[in-house]
């Protein structure tokens, strides 16, 4: 799956299977559920995690607490637009993703 497929899944009901937890998060909050993707969010640990934490405190306007979770990231804060940021992630979550799927299908 690629970032315009994934975006394309906002326009249906129901969270895209991609067992990734993360984009399943990004997809909430895109979604308006900031509650549960941040739930989501927070129990996962890892520097992805908290690049996606940072986006969503940044989100609601926390400012201290998305900058902590972006220094955990280790990302620098980010200058770019909501959208921006989180077409950003979710293309590192797919690019993640696309991997591990290729590994495991060399093996």
């Amino acid at each position: 799956m690629d970032l315009q497929a994934f975006r394309a899944t906002l326009e249906r009901g129901s969270t895209p299977e991609t067992g990734e937890p993360l984009l399943e998060a990004l997809w909430r909050e895109a979604k308006g559920d900031w509650d549960a993707a941040h739930e989501i969010a927070q129990s996962i640990e890892g520097p992805l995690a908290a690049w996606v934490h940072a986006h969503l405190h940044r989100k609601e306007d926390d400012r201290s607490n998305a900058a902590y979770w972006y220094r955990r990231a280790p990302q620098d804060t980010s200058a770019l637009s909501l959208d921006e940021e989180w077409d950003a992630i979710s293309t590192s979550l797919l690019g993640d993703l696309g991997e591990r799927k290729g590994r495991r299908s060399s093996k």
